[in-house]
């Protein structure tokens, strides 16, 4: 069984519109140890039981470019020691880099990406790695055999072209389907942007875009991911955009679900 660890990675050089998520990894932390609340997961996964998770602290970087390097070999290096890997970003850029590293292990992965937006843009601002690029360059890689997106509320012409092309299965706000859709098997990786929730529930976010789930819904769909869970990201959570920390609690709520998850499908 894999131990799920928690790996900060405060990297948002790649953001668009407002930088801040690179702060989201402490603050995260520090809503998901807060005595607010307990350590029990709705799934009955008790996180606080001593070695349940492994916290492997926040990736330094020697560099801006040497970054995506070093976020793919310390995933490489986690899951060599069989350990699940959870990162606290962060900007959406560095789900590239760590799917670099899961496809090494498990190259036939399905990715959930639960967005507002669905960061499928050939390249952005100029910059081809931007956070509105990512699932563009795993697709084009070859990093995945399967992507889908839920929660979508900003499709344009270019991105469902985008879409098309890499034959990705999207599920926007305004037709969503059931959790139970997502009846899977084989590796799962989840990839959460907090802007998936309605602004209601976590304003605390760069691109606030009205109309998205709420956390309730989110969790029913997180709840709903069968197969081998063997890692995920919580990204684009911007501190200094939160209020009187709602954002934080929700991302921490997130996180928590998620792990019992992790847990859950290792068992």
């Amino acid at each position: 069984m894999a131990k799920p660890s928690l790996l900060g990675i405060s990297f948002d050089t790649y953001s668009s519109f407002a930088r801040g998520p690179a702060q989201a990894p402490q603050k995260i932390r520090e809503a998901f140890l807060s005595t607010a609340s307990n350590y029990w997961t709705e799934t009955g996964i008790d996180l606080g039981r001593e070695g349940t998770i492994h916290d492997s602290g926040d990736l330094r970087f020697s560099s801006d470019d040497a970054a995506f390097q070093e976020i793919e070999e310390a995933i490489l290096r986690q899951l060599e020691k069989r350990l699940c890997p959870i990162l606290l970003g962060g900007d959406h850029s560095i789900t590239l880099p760590v799917m670099r590293a899961i496809a090494h292990v498990y190259p036939k992965v399905t990715i959930v990406h639960f967005d507002a937006h669905p960061d499928l843009y050939d390249e952005f601002d100029g910059n081809r790695y931007s956070h509105a690029c990512p699932f563009a360059r795993i697709m084009e890689e070859k990093l995945a055999s399967r992507l889908i997106q839920i929660g979508l509320r900003t499709v344009n012409g270019h991105q469902r072209e985008q879409a098309q092309k890499f034959g990705v299965e999207q599920y926007e706000m305004r037709a969503l389907p059931p959790a139970k859709v997502l009846n899977l098997t084989g590796p799962v990786y989840i990839s959460f942007d907090i802007d998936v929730l309605d602004p209601a529930f976590a304003p605390g976010v760069s691109h606030r875009e009205p109309g998205g789930l709420s956390t309730r819904e989110a969790i029913r769909y997180i709840h709903a991911i069968a197969g081998q869970i063997v890692g995920a990201d919580l990204v684009e959570y911007n501190p200094a955009r939160d209020l009187d920390g709602i954002t934080a609690t929700a991302a921490a709520k997130i996180l928590k679900e998620l792990l019992g998850m992790v847990i859950g499908s290792s068992t």
